[in-house]
């Protein structure tokens, strides 16, 4: 089907992978396994992908945390506690790896600037929910107790990622709020998943998007909620959540040629209904993940977006 994407992104389109919802069924496989891509596809796409420098120093480490969770810390160069960022990656929560996201990652400690932790979080399908989510909430409870030896501000911790790791970020802000836990400030929701109904007009739509569609989508369910015959946890699906109130601040980005289009604004509303400061934007012509794989004027103004709701909300308070 011919959609009006954004003409700088075209080149994108052509590069990824499309295969139709019958062929994700029939093979059962997330369809951007590499171990599964043709080893060509890989090489097209790296080329494509952004690169950055960051214009202050920033040191990269990787450490194994309490929980036996993995992270790789972004820690600009600052003689002053500086707020954090716990970042969790997108991939249907079947894949994604922290090399993938390090531009970004790098761009948001630099830029912001603000420790970023990235969390290398279990997947499904062999750790189905609730295994990522309790990394993360490893994670968050690491990140505050150790705030003076990481240089952070205990009071400014944030939480934030794409599509699956949108979900996460605000299911952590769920879970710390509803356990007592150490409070987040702020959540930054990019193309998150909310909602395992799959019902919206766009997640009925788009069975042919680059990046996300529907096929992928209910692999990604089956995957990260197996064998789930009672009632589907809010902290899996947070569209599901009956109260919303007393979340923190958020920022929702969606995509136009997006499945998870609809159920993002439809969540950033109920936000905004429970008395959430709620930021929304949603970027015509653009697919799932683009403002990640790609370098184009559209794409750096939705990160710059990001970048400018961070700064708000963590050099604020």
């Amino acid at each position: 089907m011919s959609r009006a994407y954004d003409p700088d992104l075209l080149p994108y389109v052509e590069t990824i992978p499309s295969v139709e919802l019958s062929e994700f069924i029939k093979r059962d496989a997330p369809p951007f396994d590499p171990a599964t891509m043709d080893p060509a596809v890989i090489e097209r796409m790296a080329k494509l992908l952004p690169q950055y420098t960051p214009e202050r120093p920033v040191t990269v480490e990787d450490r194994v945390i309490p929980g036996d969770v993995r992270v790789r810390l972004y820690r600009p160069e600052s003689s002053t506690p500086l707020p954090a960022l716990i970042y969790l990656h997108g991939g249907g929560f079947v894949s994604g790896e922290l090399d993938f996201f390090q531009v970004r990652n790098l761009r948001f400690a630099d830029r912001v600037p603000a420790v970023v932790v990235a969390v290398d979080y279990r997947l499904a399908p062999e750790h189905p929910f609730p295994a990522a989510l309790e990394d993360c909430m490893a994670t968050l409870e690491w990140v505050h107790g150790s705030a003076g030896e990481l240089g952070v501000d205990p009071g400014r911790i944030a939480a934030g990622g794409d599509s699956a790791g949108g979900n996460l970020s605000t299911a952590l802000a769920m879970l710390t709020r509803d356990r007592g836990g150490p409070p987040l400030c702020f959540q930054l929701l990019d193309v998150p998943v909310t909602d395992d109904r799959l019902e919206t007009p766009s997640m009925r739509d788009f069975v042919d998007t680059p990046m996300w569609n529907r096929g992928d989508a209910i692999l990604s369910w089956r995957y990260y909620l197996p064998g789930e015959d009672g009632p589907v946890s809010p902290y899996a699906a947070p569209a599901r959540a009956e109260d919303l109130s007393g979340l923190p601040p958020a920022y929702v980005s969606v995509c136009e040629f997006d499945p998870l289009r609809d159920e993002g604004i439809a969540y950033a509303q109920r936000l905004v209904q429970a008395g959430v400061h709620t930021e929304l934007h949603m970027y015509p012509g653009a697919f799932h993940g683009a403002a990640v794989i790609a370098d184009t004027a559209l794409t750096r103004r939705m990160n710059e977006d990001m970048i400018e709701a961070l700064r708000r909300a963590l050099h604020s308070l």
